[in-house]
């Protein structure tokens, strides 16, 4: 079964654009994920076994000190990963991606924007099926830590750009 393995990749790929309140860009930096073995079983089973869509997609953030693990799930994520929801929107960003492209899609066109209404240090981002903030519902497709966490001052803004990549070997 390990063979099976190595016959293709597939992970999100993530840009970060941290603006402070002035809307000066203060960091940027890039991210590769890990996707739960929640969010693989999801991918498959939609893929393969005619298993039901999740219409809409949200990106989060997590002001915990946490890596991510293969056995992450949405019902987890809030608390393991301390689900940061201090910022202005009353709900998750959409991740909204455009059409398939070259094995990858993306939110380019559709950028997640996040507004700190606190000050805080984040760690890291997560995709999952669920719009509520701290919601335990739905599916995580991705999650991913940041290779140094970041200050996510009060009306600072974060812009997400998130992309899913499928490359064959």
């Amino acid at each position: 079964m390990s063979a099976f393995n190595e016959l293709a990749r597939i992970g999100f790929k993530y840009h970060f654009d941290l603006f402070d309140p002035a809307g000066r860009l203060v960091d940027q930096w890039d991210e590769t994920n890990l996707i739960p073995t929640e969010g693989l079983h999801y991918l498959l089973n939609v893929a393969f076994r005619e298993g039901t869509q999740l219409p809409s997609w949200y990106i989060a953030l997590y002001e915990g000190n946490y890596t991510p693990v293969a056995g992450l799930t949405a019902a987890t994520f809030p608390a393991s990963a301390s689900e940061c929801t201090t910022y202005t929107s009353a709900t998750r960003p959409a991740f909204v991606s455009a059409a398939p492209v070259s094995g990858s899609i993306d939110n380019v066109a559709s950028l997640a924007t996040f507004v700190s209404s606190a000050d805080k240090t984040i760690y890291g981002g997560a995709i999952l099926s669920s719009s509520a903030k701290g919601s335990t519902s739905g599916v995580i497709a991705s999650a991913v830590r940041f290779s140094s966490s970041k200050p996510f001052t009060s009306g600072s803004t974060l812009a997400v750009t998130a992309g899913l990549v499928l490359t064959s070997t």
